[in-house]
């Protein structure tokens, strides 16, 4: 049931085989770019490239056709088209090595493995969107403050910490702007039903209205 439908990964493949591969990973794309939108953030032009990838996929895989020299050279090329594009997400990354595994299978006429295998992936994906598990909790954030670098910033906002937070982490510390300030990375959890803007007013008097920074772990901006 799982066997190729190829009789020979290095012989030439006939038409209708090579229409069924292209149909299956059309199909199986279109899945992908569906459970992505249902469970990321999303734009068109990415779940088009979700739908065509596997297409593509499997039609180099075809074309090369076990000649490890046109391997090589398309392993190349991928390479050069992942570098010089913008990164994404792990979400966004996982879809896209997703959808090329898929058109890698489809490639190689494993048509009812690359079913089963989008079937059992995007069930995943889905139940781990819908699960809390992973989830990280609704209070903590990243906090992040420029200070001059005449403050001791190790204690300076400890009576703002007490009255807001209930845990307080100093990640990192580096200086910035040739030395003349501190760029402090906290990660903090908040008390419950606090006011966020009296919370940042408190900080800015402290560190002499210098950019403060609070998002939450995964939205974290560059200073």
């Amino acid at each position: 049931m799982l066997n190729s439908i190829f009789s020979d990964a290095t012989s030439s493949v006939d038409l209708v085989s090579i229409l069924l591969c292209s149909l299956c990973s059309i199909i199986l794309g279109i899945v992908i770019a569906l459970t992505h939108k249902a469970t990321s953030k999303y734009n068109k032009h990415f779940l088009t490239t979700l739908a065509v990838l596997p297409l593509l996929v499997q039609v180099v895989i075809i074309m090369v056709n076990g000649n490890l020299g046109t391997s090589v050279a398309i392993v190349g090329a991928f390479s050069l088209v992942r570098f010089r594009s913008l990164p994404g997400n792990s979400k966004e990354i996982l879809s896209v090595f997703f959808a090329m595994s898929i058109g890698l299978i489809t490639g190689m006429g494993h048509i009812v493995f690359a079913i089963i295998t989008t079937v059992l992936g995007c069930i995943m994906l889905l139940l781990f969107h819908k699960i809390p598990i992973f989830e990280i909790k609704k209070q903590e954030r990243i906090l992040r403050i420029l200070v001059p670098e005449n403050l001791d910033y190790t204690s300076m906002f400890d009576d703002i910490f007490e009255t807001y937070t209930k845990k307080v982490d100093l990640e990192k510390v580096k200086t910035v702007n040739m030395g003349s300030l501190f760029d402090l990375t906290y990660r903090i959890t908040l008390n419950k039903d606090i006011n966020e803007k009296e919370f940042i007013d408190e900080l800015r008097v402290k560190n002499g209205n210098l950019k403060i920074i609070l998002s939450h772990p995964l939205e974290e901006s560059e200073l």
